[in-house]
């Protein structure tokens, strides 16, 4: 028998047990940071064997992955929604950063540092290409000034990342700065770096902005 969405009573139960898996996972990388995934910890934590756990994810890569997928389709469904309701460029740099501090691992997994011996499959390079997506549409709303540079040249033949994307290099150079620029400051914000200087990010983070659409 299945249920609405067609999946058997199995199905659901597989999925309830990798999403549990999931959110031990993630109150381990809180914790301790990626590098101490314990598959063997979460099996414990789960209440089965080490050997049981691996028919849900066949090793900690396959359960980093997971996450990463997660972390980027939740960020990619969250700019996209808001950039459908309405949201400008400075729209989207405060919903990235509401996302970002709402969860800062989730963040520092798919945007700080490399996790040691893992590589991630290309479909996750997909999803996170969604956000990129999401910049260029809204950078191609701001009217591109001025003469080219030489980074707005050099992009004319180095423009594969944005896909079939046709819009100028100039404008791709502004949703790069962008995208450069935010992850910049809230890399350093969310790893508390601003903390003993006393300053506003927030006006940090307008004054970028106001920088980037005046350009």
């Amino acid at each position: 028998m299945t249920n609405a969405d067609g999946q058997s009573p199995r199905e659901r139960y597989r999925d309830q047990v990798r999403a549990e898996i999931k959110q031990h996972a993630w109150e381990q990388i809180a914790t301790a940071g990626v590098p101490a995934l314990s598959l063997n910890a979460i099996a414990k934590q789960v209440g089965m064997s080490g050997p049981a756990l691996y028919r849900y994810f066949a090793s900690r890569d396959d359960l980093v992955t997971a996450l990463i997928r997660d972390a980027y389709r939740s960020l990619a469904d969250t700019v996209r929604a808001a950039f459908d309701g309405g949201a400008d460029l400075a729209g989207l740099a405060v919903t990235i950063r509401d996302w970002a501090r709402s969860d800062p691992q989730r963040y520092f997994l798919i945007y700080g540092t490399p996790v040691p011996g893992y590589h991630a499959p290309d479909d996750t390079t997909a999803i996170s290409s969604e956000v990129m997506a999401v910049l260029l549409e809204a950078c191609r709303a701001i009217p591109v000034d001025g003469p080219a540079t030489p980074f707005d040249e050099h992009l004319d033949s180095h423009r594969d990342w944005a896909g079939d994307d046709p819009a100028p290099s100039a404008t791709l150079h502004r949703a790069l700065a962008f995208w450069t620029r935010l992850h910049g400051v809230l890399s350093l914000e969310l790893a508390g770096h601003f903390t003993g200087m006393k300053f506003d990010p927030d006006l940090l983070i307008s004054d970028e902005l106001d920088d980037l659409t005046n350009r």
